[in-house]
């Protein structure tokens, strides 16, 4: 497991980033809840999810190596301070996951620059320099697919995720109340979805669809 621990600092920050982005644009369309809380810092602190930021990522990684599902603490929302309550709801529901898809361009180009360190370093016939390098070089690798992963998974349609929110934009309003009451049971259903392979090969296709424009730009530095 030692060597996929690289992933943890970057899906912390990851998560954070995701619930800044929701509360910042809520703050830019008239809501300052999350701010006057305290939510829009990257003090990791107040965003901290004992089980989706913690146990449940540690757990997925001793089990499988890898990091399936993780979240922060939601940051509050109070959509009766937005002028134009169901298209501003959209916009900070999307912010989260799109801020996910900019981390990802970001670990791309902080990959490659690793990768040209790490030809420099390679002539110092430094080991412990080396080993420096290449744990970032797999975080910001591992970041790309993390990003994208995070990403996908909330904009799917099943609620507590963004999508929900989006989806239920649409809905007939007493329609969508109810459907917002799923809550967490929803995480429930997806994870239960996750593991029909109909769905999980679909869920990992779009990933490696998604993420191939990353994955060529860091081959490029290679």
């Amino acid at each position: 497991m030692t060597e996929h621990l690289s992933i943890i600092p970057i899906l912390l920050f990851s998560v954070i980033i995701h619930e800044i982005a929701h509360g910042w644009t809520a703050w830019k369309l008239g809501d300052p809840t999350a701010r006057d809380m305290g939510r829009l810092t990257l003090n990791p602190i107040p965003h901290i999810d004992l089980f989706g930021s913690i146990i449940l990522p540690l757990m997925s990684l001793t089990a499988t190596g890898s990091v399936f599902i993780a979240w922060a603490k939601p940051v509050p929302v109070n959509p009766a301070n937005f002028s134009r309550p169901r298209r501003d709801d959209i916009l900070v529901s999307f912010a989260g996951p799109a801020s996910n898809i900019v981390l990802a361009g970001v670990c791309t180009g902080l990959f490659i620059a690793c990768s040209g360190l790490a030809r420099y370093v390679t002539t110092l016939n430094s080991p412990g320099l080396t080993d420096v390098v290449v744990f970032f070089l797999t975080m910001f690798y591992s970041g790309v697919y993390l990003n994208i992963v995070l990403a996908m998974f909330n904009m799917i349609p099943i609620p507590p995720l963004d999508g929900s929110h989006i989806f239920a934009s649409f809905l007939p309003p007493e329609v969508a109340i109810t459907y917002r009451k799923i809550g967490f049971l929803g995480i429930i259903a997806i994870l239960f979805l996750m593991r029909v392979p109909v769905v999980a090969h679909a869920f990992h296709d779009a990933i490696i669809f998604f993420a191939s424009p990353f994955e060529h730009l860091m081959g490029l530095s290679l």
